[in-house]
């Protein structure tokens, strides 16, 4: 095998697949990039039993062949080199790379004992890349990072006809996030229950090369993502997600609207007191917000925000971190919160002005925290 391609071309081809690479994978083989170099073209894939990533970038292919080599050494070799063209080819076991003055010499591993990547499912239809990937950073934040409760470390993917919902919790707090996508099957009705981190990354790498493409189909273990000639599958988390959409109240007949930004600000600062598993308060009142942390001789800390109250005044506490987290996750000016009686949970979404009416797409329940008076 022969090829001369652009380096950074090259680079971040290789620093794309390698990110699929399992930090232990079961087998050696694991470890490595499958590397094909035909017709003008080099696939570059990885495979871990459990995700798979494959793209391909044009070059200029002189002797064609297929080779298996290190990922991270490879992706950390390729950032390091020139900014000029790179040679590839191979000599006996080894493989060598040529930028410049600068070359490496690897060792291959036995292409035969690699396994075969799993096929892109047929595709099922297309999603606005930087709608899904902002929808993904909205739902992933809610999602558990508990490994001994796999099936919560995942994030739900209900399809409904022209509507994908994505649900994900921890038991603390729940996101529900709404977007349109475009079904190639009109009046599909199907779900799939897709790792947190798997579509973190996809949202990362794929959500900024404009449409993407989803490959699901109702009785397959897998699900795929394709956009700009880069295609990952991932095999779906099994077992069954429980039903949290009835956690959202039906009624809600107080809520407070703030100023994201600067709500935002201050629970930054008035969290600088608030130790480990201590709350936030938060008081409303008619046209206030108060929030303190600390209790005792300790540090404490309080501000006093504008907010608009509709119902009875209300105080409750949270935990810091999961309202920080579910306060960033909004684009919009305002939040607004919506209670029904303490401690029951409330429900943040996102507000455009301040008199207007909140927005449905993007919902945020959070637990709150037992005050002793309650």
């Amino acid at each position: 095998m022969k090829f001369r391609v652009d380096r950074d071309v090259l680079a971040e081809a290789v620093t794309w697949t390698a990110r699929s690479l399992s930090p232990r994978p079961p087998v050696p083989v694991l470890s490595g990039l499958l590397i094909k170099a035909e017709g003008g073209m080099v696939s570059i894939a990885s495979f871990d039993y459990e995700i798979s990533a494959r793209l391909q970038i044009p070059a200029d292919v002189s002797e064609e062949g297929t080779i298996l080599v290190s990922g991270r050494l490879l992706a950390d070799i390729c950032r390091s080199l020139p900014s000029a063209p790179v040679e590839v080819g191979t000599d006996g076991t080894k493989v060598t790379l040529t930028c410049r003055s600068s070359r490496f010499h690897l060792a291959t591993m036995p292409v035969a004992d690699y396994p075969e990547l799993p096929p892109l499912p047929e595709i099922s239809g297309v999603v606005d890349g930087d709608a899904f990937a902002q929808a993904i950073s909205q739902v992933i934040i809610a999602a558990s990072r508990d490994d001994t409760l796999p099936i919560l470390t995942g994030v739900r993917m209900e399809i409904e006809d022209g509507m994908i919902t994505l649900l994900s919790t921890d038991r603390y707090r729940l996101a529900l996030r709404e977007l349109p996508w475009r079904p190639v099957n009109p009046g599909i009705s199907t779900s799939a229950l897709v790792k947190a981190k798997t579509l973190n990354e996809v949202a990362k790498t794929l959500g900024g090369s404009g449409e993407l493409s989803l490959a699901l189909s109702e009785n397959s273990e897998l699900i795929g993502f394709e956009s700009g000639g880069r295609r990952t599958t991932s095999l779906l988390v099994d077992g069954d997600y429980p039903k949290i959409r009835s956690l959202f109240p039906e009624n809600t007949p107080i809520h407070a609207t703030v100023e994201t930004s600067v709500l935002v600000e201050a629970v930054r600062r008035v969290s600088l007191v608030a130790e480990r598993n201590t709350p936030v308060r938060l008081a409303f009142t008619d046209g206030q917000l108060t929030l303190d942390a600390g209790t005792g001789e300790d540090a404490q800390a309080s501000e006093a925000l504008e907010a608009a109250l509709v119902g009875d005044e209300i105080t409750v506490a949270f935990n810091p971190h999961y309202l920080s987290e579910g306060l960033s996750a909004f684009d919009t000016k305002y939040v607004r919160f919506s209670f029904t009686t303490p401690p029951k949970p409330a429900v943040l979404t996102g507000q455009d002005d301040l008199a207007g009416e909140d927005r449905s797409d993007y919902r945020y329940l959070l637990m709150p925290v037992r005050l002793p008076n309650q």
